[in-house]
């Protein structure tokens, strides 16, 4: 159930990007969906890869490089599902921004799970 809550707030996350940043675009719901899903697979293999091998570019620049990291796998997610469309680096680069700002607040407004204690 977790689980398909976060698929459906990534994809809520995609639909509020292509809604403020130029150059990003969400075609429908179910496109959202879609590529929220490949977004979290891409992200779960080659992005973590890419994220463990440019881990010493990512400390000298405090941190940017992964919004980096984060833009190109937004556009190769971009160019493997259609409905989704990035037009240009900078409007990737912003999208990842707001996209980890937006996932970060939904996670603070989400219940959180009760712990049993024992």
């Amino acid at each position: 159930m977790r689980l398909l809550v976060n698929w459906i707030l990534s994809a809520i996350a995609l639909l509020i990007v292509a809604y403020i940043v130029p150059g990003f675009y969400v075609s429908s719901f179910v496109a959202a969906l879609i590529s929220a899903a490949v977004i979290g697979i891409i992200n779960a293999t080659l992005g973590f890869f890419l994220k463990v091998v440019t881990f010493p570019l990512t400390i000298v620049t405090l941190g940017i490089f992964w919004i980096v990291v984060n833009a190109l796998m937004l556009e190769l997610a971009s160019k493997l599902v259609s409905g989704f469309e990035i037009r240009s680096f900078g409007a990737a680069f912003i999208g990842a921004i707001l996209l980890s700002i937006i996932n970060m607040v939904f996670h603070w407004l989400r219940p959180k799970r009760e712990e049993h204690r024992g």
